[in-house]
């Protein structure tokens, strides 16, 4: 049963069911009691509360709750709101199986490529386990059953002299012009491993040109980091303008801006994020991989190798001699 306390502010509403206790302080006894039986029933008929939700409801509580406290905050909320879109979120909890899931994916293929796939399967594999371990939604999380598409080989491109020299053409060299200073940030990154994310965050507070060291806040990883700079990105840094952040660019701005350099260059298949693979294969020829992996933020050593680290085969065999 409720129990209704008389305080100075209001009435204050306490109930204790099943275990589960709670209270909450409100202006009148009226209000007190209609939010302790509404509580009362909710505790008592949770599971079956729970069971008649869709999953489309469980998706945008995630967004509101879940998804803010995240560095990748904005993406998330964008592809649950897609999610939420598809049929699969008009099911009930209690009538979903991992078949539906298969379905979706099935479906999804069809469209986008499997890498995205499997990101979006992750990130509903998380709204299933937060609905079952922290909000008591489900017993379990069905996407444990349901295969994840074949991952695609690691990108192995790197820009040649050529695609370098011909996006300088068109890009510009007058750093007072955005579009120049996003082929400045490319070639940056290829002095620093930089992820284009991190480079548009870059303020010059964190930058210290004596030591030669950028320091980097908010990471990928979410681990702050330090990234040590050669001569020539200390050169890049000191030719532009006077600009906070150092770029004078935001992230969408900066892939945007690269992007259409590169199609006026007629490159094909080329990504600013192509940058820090050249940086990787490049820096690993004067430094030891635990050096270079603290350098570049990784953590996985495995995933530093095989993925970013793409010497030729030509190159390796001169190494040798």
């Amino acid at each position: 049963m409720a129990t209704i306390r008389k305080l100075k502010s209001g009435y204050r509403a306490e109930i204790a069911r099943k275990g589960v206790r709670k209270s909450k302080v409100w202006p009148t006894r009226q209000a007190a009691k209609d939010w302790a039986a509404r509580v009362e029933f909710e505790v008592l008929n949770g599971e079956r509360i729970a069971a008649k939700l869709r999953l489309g409801e469980v998706f945008d509580r995630y967004a509101r709750e879940v998804s803010p406290r995240k560095r990748g905050a904005r993406w998330e909320t964008i592809r649950l709101e897609k999610l939420g879109r598809d049929k699969i979120a008009d099911i009930q909890l209690e009538d979903l199986v991992a078949r539906d899931f298969a379905d979706w994916r099935d479906r999804r293929l069809r469209d986008v490529a499997p890498a995205s796939v499997i990101r979006e399967m992750q990130l509903m594999s998380s709204v299933m386990n937060t609905a079952r371990r922290e909000w008591g939604l489900v017993a379990q999380n069905p996407l444990i059953d349901v295969s994840k598409p074949k991952k695609p080989p690691p990108r192995d491109r790197l820009p040649t002299a050529d695609e370098i020299e011909r996006l300088r053409h068109c890009a510009g060299e007058d750093l007072n012009k955005a579009t120049a200073r996003a082929f400045h940030a490319f070639l940056f990154a290829m002095q620093t491993g930089m992820r284009a994310g991190e480079i548009a965050g870059l303020v010059w507070d964190r930058v210290d040109l004596d030591k030669r060291v950028a320091r980097l806040v908010h990471t990928k990883n979410g681990r702050p980091r330090s990234v040590p700079l050669s001569s020539e990105a200390i050169r890049l840094l000191k030719a532009l303008p006077e600009l906070e952040p150092v770029f004078g660019l935001s992230s969408r701005q900066l892939d945007v801006l690269f992007r259409k350099s590169r199609d006026k260059a007629m490159i094909e298949d080329l990504t600013f994020h192509d940058s820090r693979h050249k940086a990787i294969t490049d820096l690993a020829r004067k430094l030891d991989v635990l050096p270079l992996a603290r350098m570049v933020g990784h953590t996985d050593l495995n995933m530093l190798i095989k993925v970013y680290y793409n010497e030729s085969a030509e190159d390796l065999a001169r190494l040798l001699d």
